[in-house]
């Protein structure tokens, strides 16, 4: 009976800091939100520092239209500039503007492609 309540709580223990070490790992993240306000699915999201050579950011199978949707920053750019450019392409083949924005800043605030 004694192994049982210290296997127990011995488990509780182990997925209290599983759940613990991914909170803090998701508070660490850079993140943004996208908003498709078009009448096409954005098909990609790509950012650049310098608004000429454009790297894709990974947005799955696509943000429909209406729907908004939380980007959130691969690791590996964690010594890049706040400030990137963005633009989207979209299924009818169209593609918008490219933008400058600061990423450190407004990251509830959602970019909105139209």
């Amino acid at each position: 009976m004694l192994i049982k309540r210290t296997l127990l709580v011995s488990a509780s223990l182990f997925a209290f800091s599983l759940v613990a070490n991914v909170a803090s790992a998701s508070a660490e993240q850079w993140y943004f939100y996208v908003k498709n306000s078009s009448n096409s699915t954005i098909k990609s999201l790509l950012v650049s520092e310098t608004g000429r050579n454009w790297g894709y950011f990974d947005i799955g199978t696509g943000i429909s239209p209406g729907e908004n949707s939380k980007m959130v920053w691969d690791s590996s750019t964690n010594n890049e500039s706040c400030s990137q450019f963005i633009k989207a392409t979209f299924a009818d083949g169209s593609e918008s503007a490219p933008s400058k924005i600061n990423f450190c800043k407004d990251l509830n605030d959602p970019i909105v492609f139209r």
